[in-house]
Protein backbone atom coordinates (compact mmCIF):
# COMPACT_ATOMS: atom_id res chain seq x y z
CA UNK A 1 0.00 0.00 0.00
CA UNK A 2 3.20 2.14 -0.34
CA UNK A 3 1.01 4.46 -3.24
CA UNK A 4 -1.20 5.52 -0.63
CA UNK A 5 1.45 6.67 1.29
CA UNK A 6 2.29 8.66 -1.76
CA UNK A 7 -0.99 9.63 -2.54
CA UNK A 8 -1.76 11.30 1.18
CA UNK A 9 1.50 12.61 0.86
CA UNK A 10 0.25 14.78 -2.24
CA UNK A 11 -3.35 15.12 -0.93
CA UNK A 12 -1.78 17.42 1.80
CA UNK A 13 0.11 19.53 0.00
CA UNK A 14 -2.46 20.23 -2.74
CA UNK A 15 -4.91 20.86 0.09
CA UNK A 16 -2.38 23.34 1.90
CA UNK A 17 -2.30 25.41 -1.92
CA UNK A 18 -5.95 25.38 -1.47
CA UNK A 19 -5.38 27.58 1.76
CA UNK A 20 -6.46 25.32 4.07
CA UNK A 21 -4.82 25.81 7.91
CA UNK A 22 -1.54 23.75 8.58
CA UNK A 23 -2.06 21.67 11.15
CA UNK A 24 -5.70 20.91 10.06
CA UNK A 25 -4.63 20.18 6.72
CA UNK A 26 -1.80 17.81 7.40
CA UNK A 27 -3.95 16.04 10.52
CA UNK A 28 -7.43 16.24 8.82
CA UNK A 29 -5.90 14.45 5.51
CA UNK A 30 -4.25 12.06 6.91
CA UNK A 31 -7.58 10.87 9.68
CA UNK A 32 -9.28 10.74 6.51
CA UNK A 33 -7.37 8.16 4.47
CA UNK A 34 -7.03 6.32 7.80
CA UNK A 35 -11.13 6.32 8.04
CA UNK A 36 -10.75 4.97 4.31
CA UNK A 37 -8.26 2.52 5.24
CA UNK A 38 -9.84 1.20 8.26
CA UNK A 39 -13.25 0.93 6.31
CA UNK A 40 -11.60 -0.96 3.35
CA UNK A 41 -9.72 -3.14 5.17
CA UNK A 42 -5.80 -1.35 4.38
CA UNK A 43 -5.20 -0.22 7.29
CA UNK A 44 -5.29 -1.56 10.88
CA UNK A 45 -6.88 0.79 13.42
CA UNK A 46 -4.74 -0.34 15.97
CA UNK A 47 -2.09 2.04 14.82
CA UNK A 48 -3.98 5.14 15.86
CA UNK A 49 -4.09 3.89 19.23
CA UNK A 50 -0.42 5.25 19.55
CA UNK A 51 -1.69 8.73 19.34
CA UNK A 52 -2.48 9.89 22.57
CA UNK A 53 1.25 8.94 23.41
CA UNK A 54 2.36 10.85 21.02
CA UNK A 55 0.54 13.81 22.30
CA UNK A 56 1.72 13.37 25.41
CA UNK A 57 5.20 12.57 24.47
CA UNK A 58 4.92 16.25 23.00
CA UNK A 59 3.51 17.65 25.71
CA UNK A 60 6.15 16.44 28.02
CA UNK A 61 8.52 17.44 26.25
CA UNK A 62 10.82 19.62 27.96
CA UNK A 63 13.58 20.80 24.63
CA UNK A 64 10.24 22.20 23.03
CA UNK A 65 9.41 24.17 26.48
CA UNK A 66 12.03 26.37 24.47
CA UNK A 67 10.04 27.68 22.14
CA UNK A 68 7.39 29.28 23.66
CA UNK A 69 10.33 31.00 25.48
CA UNK A 70 12.22 31.94 22.39
CA UNK A 71 9.22 33.42 20.90
CA UNK A 72 8.43 35.80 24.09
CA UNK A 73 11.91 36.73 23.89
CA UNK A 74 12.06 37.56 19.63
CA UNK A 75 8.33 39.51 20.62
CA UNK A 76 9.72 41.45 23.54
CA UNK A 77 12.50 43.09 21.61
CA UNK A 78 10.54 43.48 18.85
CA UNK A 79 8.04 45.35 20.60
CA UNK A 80 10.85 47.20 22.93
CA UNK A 81 12.04 48.90 19.70
CA UNK A 82 15.69 47.66 19.89
CA UNK A 83 15.90 46.95 15.90
CA UNK A 84 14.63 50.77 15.59
CA UNK A 85 17.69 52.00 17.92
CA UNK A 86 20.63 49.31 16.44
CA UNK A 87 19.40 50.21 12.76
CA UNK A 88 19.78 54.35 13.45
CA UNK A 89 23.00 53.89 15.30
CA UNK A 90 24.81 51.79 13.18
CA UNK A 91 23.36 53.73 9.87
CA UNK A 92 25.04 56.84 10.96
CA UNK A 93 28.58 54.92 11.77
CA UNK A 94 28.73 53.97 8.38
CA UNK A 95 26.38 55.39 6.24
CA UNK A 96 28.91 58.21 5.51
CA UNK A 97 31.20 55.02 3.81
CA UNK A 98 29.56 53.65 0.13
CA UNK A 99 27.56 50.45 0.86
CA UNK A 100 27.63 51.54 4.62
CA UNK A 101 23.93 51.11 5.13
CA UNK A 102 23.69 48.05 3.22
CA UNK A 103 26.13 46.59 5.58
CA UNK A 104 24.68 48.21 8.46
CA UNK A 105 21.10 46.34 7.54
CA UNK A 106 22.89 43.20 7.47
CA UNK A 107 24.60 43.55 10.52
CA UNK A 108 21.73 44.64 12.57
CA UNK A 109 19.76 41.44 10.78
CA UNK A 110 22.19 39.59 12.28
CA UNK A 111 21.40 40.79 15.01
CA UNK A 112 18.35 40.48 15.23
CA UNK A 113 18.50 36.95 13.87
CA UNK A 114 20.10 36.28 17.00
CA UNK A 115 17.87 38.07 19.60
CA UNK A 116 14.53 36.85 17.76
CA UNK A 117 14.94 33.93 15.37
CA UNK A 118 11.41 34.57 13.84
CA UNK A 119 12.19 34.82 10.11
CA UNK A 120 8.67 36.73 8.84
CA UNK A 121 9.26 39.15 11.77
CA UNK A 122 12.74 40.13 11.40
CA UNK A 123 11.82 40.41 7.50
CA UNK A 124 8.84 42.69 8.04
CA UNK A 125 10.59 44.70 10.73
CA UNK A 126 13.58 45.50 8.38
CA UNK A 127 11.57 45.85 5.65
CA UNK A 128 9.35 48.64 7.60
CA UNK A 129 12.51 50.43 9.12
CA UNK A 130 15.09 50.18 6.72
CA UNK A 131 13.33 50.36 3.08
CA UNK A 132 12.32 53.28 2.80
CA UNK A 133 15.77 54.83 4.56
CA UNK A 134 17.69 53.17 1.96
CA UNK A 135 15.38 54.06 -1.05
CA UNK A 136 15.86 57.94 -0.23
CA UNK A 137 19.60 57.27 0.28
CA UNK A 138 19.53 56.79 -3.39
CA UNK A 139 20.30 52.49 -2.91
CA UNK A 140 18.16 50.79 -6.13
CA UNK A 141 15.20 49.26 -5.11
CA UNK A 142 17.11 45.65 -6.25
CA UNK A 143 19.90 46.11 -3.85
CA UNK A 144 17.82 47.15 -0.98
CA UNK A 145 14.95 44.33 -1.57
CA UNK A 146 17.71 41.72 -1.38
CA UNK A 147 20.14 42.96 1.61
CA UNK A 148 16.70 42.72 3.56
CA UNK A 149 15.39 39.78 2.10
CA UNK A 150 18.76 37.79 2.70
CA UNK A 151 19.54 39.47 6.31
CA UNK A 152 16.45 38.23 7.43
CA UNK A 153 16.44 34.87 6.62
CA UNK A 154 19.37 34.67 8.92
CA UNK A 155 17.33 33.92 11.70
CA UNK A 156 17.09 30.39 10.42
CA UNK A 157 20.86 29.61 11.00
CA UNK A 158 21.86 32.01 13.55
CA UNK A 159 21.41 30.44 17.10
CA UNK A 160 19.76 30.98 19.34
CA UNK A 161 17.07 30.08 16.77
CA UNK A 162 13.41 28.82 16.73
CA UNK A 163 13.81 26.71 13.97
CA UNK A 164 17.17 24.87 15.07
CA UNK A 165 15.44 24.02 18.69
CA UNK A 166 12.81 22.31 16.52
CA UNK A 167 15.12 20.65 14.14
CA UNK A 168 17.06 19.97 17.21
CA UNK A 169 14.76 17.80 18.91
CA UNK A 170 13.63 16.14 15.21
CA UNK A 171 17.14 15.07 14.90
CA UNK A 172 17.82 13.69 18.58
CA UNK A 173 14.54 10.92 17.73
CA UNK A 174 15.72 10.12 13.86
CA UNK A 175 19.66 9.60 15.25
CA UNK A 176 18.59 7.18 18.08
CA UNK A 177 16.24 5.49 15.41
CA UNK A 178 19.14 5.18 12.85
CA UNK A 179 21.38 3.86 15.44
CA UNK A 180 18.95 1.24 16.72
CA UNK A 181 18.35 0.07 12.96
CA UNK A 182 22.15 -0.63 12.56
CA UNK A 183 22.02 -2.48 15.68
CA UNK A 184 23.65 -0.02 18.31
CA UNK A 185 21.19 -0.47 21.26
CA UNK A 186 22.89 1.88 23.44
CA UNK A 187 22.97 4.73 20.86
CA UNK A 188 24.81 8.21 21.11
CA UNK A 189 22.63 11.00 21.34
CA UNK A 190 22.84 14.96 19.83
CA UNK A 191 21.64 18.08 21.29
CA UNK A 192 20.41 21.46 20.40
CA UNK A 193 23.24 22.40 21.85
CA UNK A 194 25.30 20.60 19.43
CA UNK A 195 22.91 22.26 16.45
CA UNK A 196 23.65 25.70 17.63
CA UNK A 197 27.09 25.25 18.07
CA UNK A 198 26.92 24.02 14.66
CA UNK A 199 25.40 26.24 13.16
CA UNK A 200 27.66 29.35 14.65
CA UNK A 201 30.24 29.14 11.68
CA UNK A 202 28.30 28.71 8.96
CA UNK A 203 25.47 31.55 9.99
CA UNK A 204 28.88 33.97 10.36
CA UNK A 205 30.20 32.15 7.22
CA UNK A 206 26.86 33.92 5.51
CA UNK A 207 27.16 37.45 7.17
CA UNK A 208 31.08 37.47 5.99
CA UNK A 209 29.79 36.73 2.15
CA UNK A 210 26.97 38.84 2.04
CA UNK A 211 29.42 41.72 3.10
CA UNK A 212 31.77 40.93 0.45
CA UNK A 213 29.49 40.71 -1.48
CA UNK A 214 27.80 44.33 -0.87
CA UNK A 215 31.53 46.06 -0.68
CA UNK A 216 32.02 44.31 -4.25
CA UNK A 217 29.02 45.76 -5.49
CA UNK A 218 29.62 49.46 -4.08
CA UNK A 219 33.08 49.29 -5.63
CA UNK A 220 32.13 47.84 -9.50
CA UNK A 221 28.75 49.42 -9.53
CA UNK A 222 28.64 52.82 -7.26
CA UNK A 223 25.52 54.19 -8.28
CA UNK A 224 23.48 51.62 -7.27
CA UNK A 225 24.84 52.38 -3.56
CA UNK A 226 25.65 56.10 -2.98
CA UNK A 227 27.52 57.46 0.11
CA UNK A 228 25.53 59.46 2.40
CA UNK A 229 26.95 63.07 3.71
CA UNK A 230 26.08 62.83 7.04
CA UNK A 231 25.13 65.90 8.99
CA UNK A 232 26.00 67.16 12.14
CA UNK A 233 23.08 65.39 13.97
CA UNK A 234 24.06 62.21 12.43
CA UNK A 235 26.82 61.94 14.11
CA UNK A 236 27.10 59.08 16.83
CA UNK A 237 28.83 58.90 19.72
CA UNK A 238 30.76 56.11 21.25
CA UNK A 239 28.12 56.22 24.52
CA UNK A 240 25.68 55.99 21.94
CA UNK A 241 27.12 53.36 19.89
CA UNK A 242 27.63 51.62 23.32
CA UNK A 243 24.21 51.75 24.13
CA UNK A 244 22.38 50.42 20.96
CA UNK A 245 24.81 47.97 21.03
CA UNK A 246 25.98 46.21 24.31
CA UNK A 247 22.20 45.06 25.74
CA UNK A 248 21.43 42.86 22.49
CA UNK A 249 24.85 41.66 22.77
CA UNK A 250 24.81 40.75 26.43
CA UNK A 251 21.17 39.06 26.13
CA UNK A 252 22.56 36.99 22.97
CA UNK A 253 26.02 36.33 24.69
CA UNK A 254 23.95 34.78 28.45
CA UNK A 255 21.70 33.07 26.75
CA UNK A 256 23.89 31.29 23.39
CA UNK A 257 26.95 31.47 25.99
CA UNK A 258 24.96 29.46 28.74
CA UNK A 259 24.05 26.91 26.34
CA UNK A 260 27.64 26.26 24.67
CA UNK A 261 29.48 26.11 28.12
CA UNK A 262 26.83 23.61 29.55
CA UNK A 263 25.57 25.84 32.25
CA UNK A 264 22.21 25.38 30.99
CA UNK A 265 20.05 23.49 28.48
CA UNK A 266 17.97 25.41 25.66
CA UNK A 267 15.38 25.38 27.65
CA UNK A 268 16.58 26.92 30.75
CA UNK A 269 18.79 29.19 28.48
CA UNK A 270 15.44 30.45 26.98
CA UNK A 271 14.16 30.95 30.19
CA UNK A 272 17.19 33.73 30.94
CA UNK A 273 16.68 35.27 27.36
CA UNK A 274 12.74 35.63 28.09
CA UNK A 275 13.48 37.45 31.39
CA UNK A 276 16.50 39.12 29.69
CA UNK A 277 14.16 41.03 27.22
CA UNK A 278 11.70 41.56 29.76
CA UNK A 279 14.38 43.91 31.73
CA UNK A 280 15.70 45.19 28.56
CA UNK A 281 12.06 46.16 27.26
CA UNK A 282 11.59 47.82 31.29
CA UNK A 283 14.91 49.59 31.10
CA UNK A 284 14.20 51.05 28.15
CA UNK A 285 10.77 52.09 29.70
CA UNK A 286 9.49 50.24 26.63
CA UNK A 287 7.11 48.26 27.96
CA UNK A 288 3.91 49.26 29.52
CA UNK A 289 0.87 46.60 30.93
CA UNK A 290 -1.34 47.25 27.39
CA UNK A 291 2.26 45.88 25.40
CA UNK A 292 2.76 43.60 27.73
CA UNK A 293 -0.65 41.83 27.31
CA UNK A 294 0.52 42.53 23.28
CA UNK A 295 3.29 40.47 23.81
CA UNK A 296 2.10 37.99 25.62
CA UNK A 297 -0.96 37.49 22.98
CA UNK A 298 1.11 37.39 20.33
CA UNK A 299 3.56 34.57 21.85
CA UNK A 300 0.27 32.50 22.19
CA UNK A 301 -0.57 32.93 18.70
CA UNK A 302 2.49 31.41 17.29
CA UNK A 303 3.44 29.20 19.79
CA UNK A 304 0.13 27.89 19.88
CA UNK A 305 0.99 27.34 15.76
CA UNK A 306 3.77 25.74 16.02
CA UNK A 307 2.09 23.02 18.48
CA UNK A 308 -0.79 22.45 16.57
CA UNK A 309 1.55 22.22 13.86
CA UNK A 310 3.35 19.48 15.53
CA UNK A 311 0.15 17.43 16.33
CA UNK A 312 -1.28 17.54 13.04
CA UNK A 313 1.92 16.51 11.85
CA UNK A 314 2.59 13.50 14.84
CA UNK A 315 -0.95 12.16 13.05
CA UNK A 316 0.40 12.17 9.49
CA UNK A 317 3.66 10.43 10.11
CA UNK A 318 1.45 7.82 12.17
CA UNK A 319 -0.81 7.36 8.82
CA UNK A 320 2.14 7.68 6.57
CA UNK A 321 4.07 4.74 8.37
CA UNK A 322 0.93 2.68 8.50
CA UNK A 323 0.76 2.48 4.99
CA UNK A 324 4.59 1.55 4.78
CA UNK A 325 5.44 5.37 3.16
CA UNK A 326 8.66 4.92 5.00
CA UNK A 327 10.22 1.51 4.22
CA UNK A 328 9.14 2.98 0.47
CA UNK A 329 11.04 5.73 1.19
CA UNK A 330 14.05 3.79 2.13
CA UNK A 331 13.90 1.48 -0.43
CA UNK A 332 13.90 4.05 -3.30
CA UNK A 333 16.86 6.30 -1.58
CA UNK A 334 19.38 3.22 -0.94
CA UNK A 335 18.27 1.87 -4.36
CA UNK A 336 19.74 5.21 -5.89
CA UNK A 337 22.95 4.74 -7.81
CA UNK A 338 25.47 6.79 -6.23
CA UNK A 339 24.65 5.71 -2.51
CA UNK A 340 24.35 8.01 -0.18
CA UNK A 341 25.80 11.24 -2.42
CA UNK A 342 22.93 10.87 -4.65
CA UNK A 343 20.03 9.97 -1.31
CA UNK A 344 21.33 13.63 0.18
CA UNK A 345 21.33 15.35 -2.95
CA UNK A 346 17.95 13.60 -4.11
CA UNK A 347 16.69 14.88 0.04
CA UNK A 348 18.01 18.14 -0.64
CA UNK A 349 16.57 18.87 -4.05
CA UNK A 350 13.03 17.56 -2.75
CA UNK A 351 13.13 19.48 0.54
CA UNK A 352 14.48 22.80 -1.55
CA UNK A 353 10.98 22.48 -3.66
CA UNK A 354 8.85 21.72 -0.47
CA UNK A 355 10.05 25.16 0.98
CA UNK A 356 8.19 26.89 -1.83
CA UNK A 357 4.60 25.23 -0.26
CA UNK A 358 5.85 24.56 2.79
CA UNK A 359 6.67 26.53 6.32
CA UNK A 360 9.81 24.97 7.62
CA UNK A 361 8.13 24.21 10.73
CA UNK A 362 6.36 21.57 8.48
CA UNK A 363 9.26 20.62 6.79
CA UNK A 364 10.59 19.66 10.22
CA UNK A 365 8.06 17.85 11.65
CA UNK A 366 6.86 15.93 8.68
CA UNK A 367 9.73 15.54 6.19
CA UNK A 368 12.95 15.15 8.39
CA UNK A 369 11.31 12.42 10.64
CA UNK A 370 10.94 10.74 7.15
CA UNK A 371 14.42 11.30 6.05
CA UNK A 372 16.25 12.02 8.70
CA UNK A 373 17.05 8.39 9.92
CA UNK A 374 17.47 6.74 6.34
CA UNK A 375 20.24 9.55 5.67
CA UNK A 376 21.66 8.90 9.45
CA UNK A 377 22.04 5.11 9.07
CA UNK A 378 23.81 5.69 5.92
CA UNK A 379 26.66 7.20 8.33
CA UNK A 380 26.48 11.08 7.69
CA UNK A 381 26.92 13.34 10.65
CA UNK A 382 23.51 14.47 12.49
CA UNK A 383 25.32 17.69 13.58
CA UNK A 384 26.43 18.47 9.61
CA UNK A 385 22.87 17.02 8.60
CA UNK A 386 21.10 19.58 10.44
CA UNK A 387 22.29 22.20 9.44
CA UNK A 388 22.90 21.07 5.60
CA UNK A 389 19.11 21.36 5.88
CA UNK A 390 18.15 24.92 8.09
CA UNK A 391 20.56 26.15 5.03
CA UNK A 392 19.22 24.49 2.10
CA UNK A 393 15.28 25.90 3.49
CA UNK A 394 16.88 29.43 4.09
CA UNK A 395 17.93 29.40 0.34
CA UNK A 396 14.33 27.82 -0.66
CA UNK A 397 12.72 31.20 1.55
CA UNK A 398 15.49 33.32 -0.51
CA UNK A 399 14.57 31.44 -3.95
CA UNK A 400 12.11 33.75 -6.45
CA UNK A 401 8.79 33.32 -7.17
CA UNK A 402 7.66 31.07 -4.33
CA UNK A 403 9.99 32.05 -1.38
CA UNK A 404 8.47 33.00 1.81
CA UNK A 405 11.03 36.13 2.60
CA UNK A 406 10.08 37.74 -0.80
CA UNK A 407 5.61 37.38 0.38
CA UNK A 408 6.91 38.94 3.34
CA UNK A 409 8.84 41.79 2.28
CA UNK A 410 6.12 42.58 -0.54
CA UNK A 411 3.53 42.90 2.28
CA UNK A 412 5.12 46.02 3.70
CA UNK A 413 7.10 47.43 0.88
CA UNK A 414 6.40 50.92 -1.19
CA UNK A 415 4.56 50.64 -4.46
CA UNK A 416 7.20 51.63 -6.12
CA UNK A 417 9.04 49.07 -5.69
CA UNK A 418 8.00 46.03 -7.72
CA UNK A 419 7.83 42.31 -7.04
CA UNK A 420 10.14 41.87 -10.24
CA UNK A 421 12.65 44.21 -8.68
CA UNK A 422 12.63 42.29 -5.14
CA UNK A 423 13.24 39.16 -7.42
CA UNK A 424 15.97 40.45 -9.15
CA UNK A 425 17.59 41.94 -5.84
CA UNK A 426 17.77 38.52 -4.12
CA UNK A 427 19.25 36.47 -7.39
CA UNK A 428 22.95 37.35 -5.94
CA UNK A 429 22.24 36.42 -2.37
CA UNK A 430 20.54 33.02 -3.55
CA UNK A 431 23.74 32.56 -5.55
CA UNK A 432 25.79 33.45 -2.55
CA UNK A 433 23.53 30.98 0.02
CA UNK A 434 24.14 28.26 -2.38
CA UNK A 435 28.07 28.87 -2.54
CA UNK A 436 27.67 28.57 1.26
CA UNK A 437 25.84 24.80 1.23
CA UNK A 438 29.05 24.05 -1.56
CA UNK A 439 31.75 24.71 0.47
CA UNK A 440 29.48 23.00 3.63
CA UNK A 441 29.34 19.94 1.55
CA UNK A 442 32.81 19.98 0.40
CA UNK A 443 33.95 20.92 4.09
CA UNK A 444 31.77 19.08 6.86
CA UNK A 445 33.95 20.60 9.72
CA UNK A 446 32.70 24.03 8.92
CA UNK A 447 29.79 22.62 11.05
CA UNK A 448 31.32 19.61 12.69
CA UNK A 449 34.43 21.41 14.07
CA UNK A 450 33.07 23.73 16.51
CA UNK A 451 30.47 21.63 18.56
CA UNK A 452 33.49 18.33 18.92
CA UNK A 453 35.84 21.12 20.27
CA UNK A 454 33.19 22.19 23.11
CA UNK A 455 31.38 19.02 23.29
CA UNK A 456 34.47 16.56 22.13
Amino acid sequence: MEWVALLLFLSVIVVLLAGFPVAFSLGGTALLFAGIGILTGSFHEALLSGLPNRLFGIMSNETLIAVPLFVFMGVTLERARIAEDLLETLSALFGSLRGGLGISVTLVGMLLAASTGIVGATVVTMGLLSLPTMLRRGYSPEISAGTICASGTLGQIIPPSIILVMLGDVMTSAYQQAQLQTGNFSPKTVSVGDLFAGALVPGLLLVVLYMAYLLAKALFDPVSMPAHQRSSEERVSVLQILHALLPPLALVFAVLGSILFGLATPTEAAGVGGMGALLLALLRRALNLARLREIMQSTLRISSMVFMILIGASVFSLVFRGYGGDDAVRTLLEALPGGVISAMVVVMLVMFLLGFVLDFIEITFVVVPIVGPILLAMGLDPVWLGIMIAINLQTSFLTPPFGFALFYLRGVAPPEVTTAQIYRGVIPFVAIQLFALLLLALFPALATWLPGQIYG
